[in-house]
């Protein structure tokens, strides 16, 4: 798929109105980190949200941090607290005062990094989406677990382990995203019909899978602070989202946090999840493509 990148000049924001586009963006996503940083405080876990700042490892004083991506120039004697990021470099003579970040040659290791994102932006979007998986992939891994293979003790599961497994053994196990495979229980592994591996990563991605579309969201922050802030909360707006229907269509019984099982179990609960993954489909092309493109922008 190719992308067109654009090489004109950065626009010149004031400071009143770029601070006015930082502080929208802080208020947008304190209505995420907020409450999460409130359960911290607590020694509180919410095992559906708090994924979102584990598993992805971006703190939520990062989340809230605002850059303007590479199409918008920062003006007056405020924005020189952005220069604390090596990206960041005065314009010339023409805009005195005024930053942005600037797209000179990456680094080695980075220049690897975003050629393979790219790639694996690309590839992910050209491939047909596959909607049969049905969430499996949280069973398989509960699947005849052992007593030190427990991940979420302190939420009880919806079914005995016997029939747990039968539910398992009965559908399809046909997970494509090795983040997911890599916690499959060991019996559960050979009921998969692929065996995803961190190499085969760029063949195996695909843009119907919760976990694919959950992980743009992580390669949103991985290109900060290239990455529009306002992208990086899209992506995670996004993620948060999948999140929910991913705990809601487990094995887990999530009644106490208000949440409704989606039952994959049956042909209505499987109906109700695909139409689910279709539509997380259709709102991560477009994030999905913006990333590529920044990618581009960034190589060229």
């Amino acid at each position: 798929m190719p992308v067109v990148t654009t090489t004109a000049a950065p626009a010149l924001l004031a400071e009143s109105d770029w601070r006015g586009r930082a502080a929208a963006h802080d208020a947008r996503v304190r209505a995420w980190t907020d409450a999460h940083q409130a359960r911290a405080s607590r020694g509180e876990k919410h095992p559906v949200y708090d994924f979102l700042f584990s598993y992805y490892a971006f703190r939520p004083a990062w989340l809230r941090r605002w850059h303007p991506g590479p199409d918008v120039a920062l003006a007056g004697e405020g924005a020189r607290e952005f220069l604390r990021w090596s990206e960041y470099r005065e314009l010339p003579s023409g805009s005195p005062g005024a930053l942005a970040v600037a797209l000179g040659p990456l680094p080695p290791e980075r220049r690897q990094f975003v050629t393979w994102l790219r790639d694996l932006l690309h590839a992910t979007q050209s491939r047909p989406a596959f909607f049969g998986c049905h969430g499996l992939h949280e069973w398989a891994m509960v699947y005849r677990q052992t007593a030190d293979e427990v991940r979420h003790n302190a939420l009880p599961l919806r079914y005995a382990p016997d029939e747990l497994a039968r539910i398992v053994e009965a559908l399809p196990v046909t997970c494509t995203h090795f983040d997911a495979f890599r916690f499959f229980t060991a019996p559960a592994r050979p009921l998969n019909r692929l065996a995803p591996t961190r190499e085969t990563v760029p063949q195996l991605e695909q843009r119907g899978c919760l976990h694919a579309n959950m992980d743009l969201y992580k390669w949103s922050f991985k290109l900060a602070p290239f990455s529009p802030s306002e992208l990086i909360a899209d992506c995670f707006a996004l993620a948060r989202d999948i999140r929910e229907v991913d705990m809601r269509a487990s094995p887990y019984d999530l009644h106490a946090l208000g949440f409704a099982p989606i039952a994959i179990e049956t042909p209505a609960g499987r109906a109700d999840y695909e139409a689910r993954q279709r539509a997380f489909t259709a709102r991560a092309e477009p994030l999905r493509a913006r990333l590529a493109a920044l990618c581009a922008r960034l190589l060229a």
